[in-house]
């Protein structure tokens, strides 16, 4: 992909702009002991931040009914809306992101969360009006189907070769794919470089700011 001809910034929400890995482990964990099932370690909840609330608990709890998948994913969200107070960006973000509206790029949101969650933490975090348009996962198909990607490419009239898609995760770099857009990997988050690099992302972010020195200072 040729740098210049990038219009379209699309950013996954946790590990990839929110600092928030931590709370949605200790979330799920609180969810798993109030239903009473079988422990789950950090890693394997880590390893699932990103997808939608049922395919994650798809993931963890095979073989359950999806009624059951659903209720974990229910008691997720009372606890972790007891703590979303919490969740912070990291700390580059906000300079980073005023700075890429300067330039002139549109932008948007693809994530896991649910509409009412992702609309809390927007306000809450001062980012409300950053985003051209944003989808959750509650209101479309999980990572990785490609659907949230179509969905903001058609609502935003940009093509896929004028669009990346940031992530922290094996799914964002599967749905960028998916949706025909160049994946651009970040290796802070939740999956390292290591899995993301198998997705042959267009680069591998240290930090978001280095996201300014990679695209055309002009726009």
């Amino acid at each position: 992909m040729q740098k210049h001809r990038i219009k379209l910034l699309v950013f996954d929400w946790d590990g990839t702009l929110a600092d928030s890995a931590a709370l949605i482990v200790d979330a799920m964990q609180a969810a798993i002991g109030q239903l009473q099932y079988q422990p789950r370690s950090d890693a394997q909840i880590r390893d699932i931040i990103g997808l939608g609330l049922v395919e994650a608990a798809q993931i963890l709890f095979p073989g359950m009914e999806r009624e059951d998948h659903k209720q974990i994913g229910d008691c997720y969200r009372l606890n972790y809306a007891k703590r979303a107070h919490e969740t912070s960006l990291f700390q580059d973000v906000p300079d980073t992101l005023r700075i890429l509206q300067e330039r002139g790029y549109r932008m948007a949101i693809a994530t896991g969360k649910s509409r009412k969650g992702l609309d809390n933490i927007l306000r809450q975090t001062g980012l409300e009006g950053v985003f051209h348009t944003t989808r959750c996962a509650d209101e479309t198909r999980s990572k990785p189907h490609p659907q949230m990607l179509h969905e903001i490419l058609k609502e935003l009239d940009i093509q896929p070769d004028h669009a990346v898609m940031i992530g922290d995760s094996e799914y964002d770099m599967e749905m960028a794919l998916n949706a025909g857009v160049s994946p651009l990997a970040v290796s802070y988050g939740v999956h390292d470089s290591t899995q993301l690099l198998k997705y042959k992302p267009l680069t591998c972010l240290a930090s978001l700011s280095d996201l300014l020195d990679w695209l055309p200072a002009a726009h």
